[in-house]
């Protein structure tokens, strides 16, 4: 059984977008996604309580060096040695070991280098470790708890439904956040060879402008420009765009709505 798309996870776990009804019979059948998702949430609200707390003061050295130790300490870790041929005595160098009794050699520890995953999951370890020493500093001087990060307020929202010759399953949903920001959950969009651009249209004049392009996950935030007219340029078209050097509309419509709110 297929799960979830990683990135899908996210966004409902931040609770940008609602899961639909297929996602949610997933996740009561799926006992992988479901501890992913509640791991998430778990990190969100982590993230949210400690939205309200401002000019951290900087870790002292003592972190950063003890950081930097456990680090160097791990790097210096054996490599695991592969198979190995014994040698005669005449061709041994000066100063190897010898070979035990079951005709293995016996490797002296060697440095290895640090896989870029041991090395990722320690910077992590790392970052939350600094995080969790500036926000005890943060609390034990002020004796308060941060406020709730506030929620996100939509302005305006539309269903996109497939356009044109688009197969009809194709849909999604756009909303438009008080940040500025464009959310655009898409589905079953037709593939296509080359790419994915987002517009808003005046439907009156049929004026538009390029928001941004879509990549690969089916959740994207885009940024819109500032004080753009919603009333206006209230039709979100997603297109298919080909590699060629021209930056205008295709003609290419995959799926549209109309914005309200």
């Amino acid at each position: 059984m297929p799960h979830l798309d990683h990135d899908r996870l996210v966004f409902l776990a931040l609770g940008e977008t609602e899961a639909d009804a297929g996602e949610n019979t997933h996740l009561d059948t799926c006992a992988h996604c479901r501890a992913e998702m509640e791991t998430l949430r778990h990190v969100a609200g982590l993230g949210a309580d400690a939205q309200g707390l401002h000019d951290l003061p900087d870790p002292p050295e003592h972190v950063w060096q003890g950081i930097v130790t456990e680090i160097r300490a791990a790097q210096t870790l054996p490599a695991l040695p592969g198979p190995r041929a014994e040698r005669s005595p005449d061709e041994r160098p000066s100063g190897e070991r010898p070979s035990d009794r079951s005709g293995g050699v016996l490797l002296a520890p060697r440095r290895g280098r640090w896989s870029r995953w041991a090395v990722t999951a320690a910077t992590a370890v790392a970052a939350a470790a600094i995080g969790v020493v500036g926000t005890v500093a943060v609390l034990d001087a002020t004796g308060s708890t941060p406020e709730p990060a506030p929620q996100r307020v939509v302005l305006a929202s539309a269903p996109l439904k497939a356009y044109g010759e688009t197969p009809p399953d194709a849909n999604g949903k756009a909303r438009v956040f008080d940040d500025g920001r464009l959310h655009l959950h898409l589905a079953n969009l037709p593939d296509v060879p080359g790419y994915y651009e987002v517009w808003l249209i005046d439907p009156r004049t049929m004026k538009m402008f390029s928001v941004g392009v879509l990549g690969d996950a089916t959740d994207e935030l885009l940024p819109l420009p500032p004080n753009v007219d919603l009333e206006a340029y209230s039709v979100v078209d997603v297109s298919a765009e080909t590699y060629d050097n021209n930056t205008a509309h295709s003609g290419k419509s995959l799926v549209r709505g109309t914005l309200t709110g």
